[in-house]
């Protein structure tokens, strides 16, 4: 099973490396990316039925990963959304499970995590 995952990130290079890394130890197969609240919003709104797995960055180059994070509310059961920040505070944690966020991930010590999550996310359920 390929994970469809989409991306919300504003730094090109750790989006370049981070879909290098999911591409090639995970099944993560990106299918977009965003560099702003806008465009992430836009994507996965319109979008629905094209994306498993949303990663979303907190402080992007205009607005915030909280309004992306607000739009994909109304997301179908299967679809997955996570935060990958330098800004993995208690509080962000609390704010994003709020918004219904399945996970959060710290950017600078977190990504093996992160992987790993993905690789669990890849095995076929047994329902």
């Amino acid at each position: 099973m390929r994970l469809k995952t989409f991306i919300v990130e504003d730094n090109a290079t750790i989006r370049e490396n981070l879909i290098g890394t999911l591409e090639e130890l995970t099944c993560v197969h990106a299918v977009g990316t965003a560099e702003t609240e806008l465009e992430g919003r836009e994507w996965l709104t319109q979008n629905q039925n094209e994306w498993n797995l949303a990663i979303v960055d907190l402080f992007l180059r205009q607005g915030t990963g909280l309004g992306v994070l607000t739009a994909c509310q109304g997301r179908k059961q299967n679809q997955k959304v996570i935060v990958l920040s330098n800004y993995a505070t208690e509080d962000i944690r609390q704010r994003c499970a709020q918004l219904g966020v399945d996970a959060v991930f710290d950017k600078s010590n977190e990504i093996d995590a992160l992987v790993s999550y993905c690789i669990e996310l890849c095995q076929p359920t047994t329902d």
